[in-house]
């Protein structure tokens, strides 16, 4: 029989600050509205077809609106727009158009906002969007990809930013 210890939600947290993530800002639109989150919980799926996963805290009303628009875009951040990274991240209380303003932002399939000099970026289509705890993990499959210059990743570790 497995033995289930009782994990505390803050030793978690602090296990998982040892956990590196690359940095990437979520975003869509939907009826003129656009919303941007700096994420770390995202990762590849499948590569045929190319599909992603994005793991969005779901007490935040205002994530609603990724389920609601079908799409969503998955900017993938260098060190150079770290702070973009801290601005989508809500760090200096910036309204969204402020936040937006720091960046060039396009569209290229699904009219989800798309960072012009991201890493990378992945612009898809839901598949589905499951609450799961505290977040919604959002699935997408890729309909939309522009990889940029090449540049040291952004990366979140230890509770701070550091590059690769």
């Amino acid at each position: 029989m497995l033995k289930r210890q009782i994990i505390e939600p803050n030793d978690y947290r602090d296990a998982m600050a040892r956990y590196a993530g690359h940095v990437q800002i979520a975003t869509t639109a939907l009826d003129g509205v656009r919303r941007g989150v700096t994420v770390t919980a995202a990762c590849s799926v499948s590569d045929n077809p190319g599909t992603i996963l994005v793991c969005l805290n779901h007490a935040n009303p205002n994530n609603r609106i990724f389920v609601d628009a079908g799409v969503f875009a998955l900017n993938t951040l260098t060190h150079a727009q770290e702070e973009l990274a801290s601005a989508f991240a809500g760090f200096g209380n910036l309204d969204v158009e402020a936040r937006f303003a720091l960046g060039e932002w396009d569209t290229i399939s699904t009219g989800a906002p798309t960072l012009s000099d991201a890493a990378a970026v992945f612009d898809c289509r839901i598949l589905e969007a499951k609450p799961v705890a505290t977040h919604m993990v959002v699935i997408g499959e890729v309909v939309g990809l522009r990889v940029g210059a090449p540049g040291p990743a952004l990366l979140y570790l230890d509770r701070g930013y550091r590059s690769l």
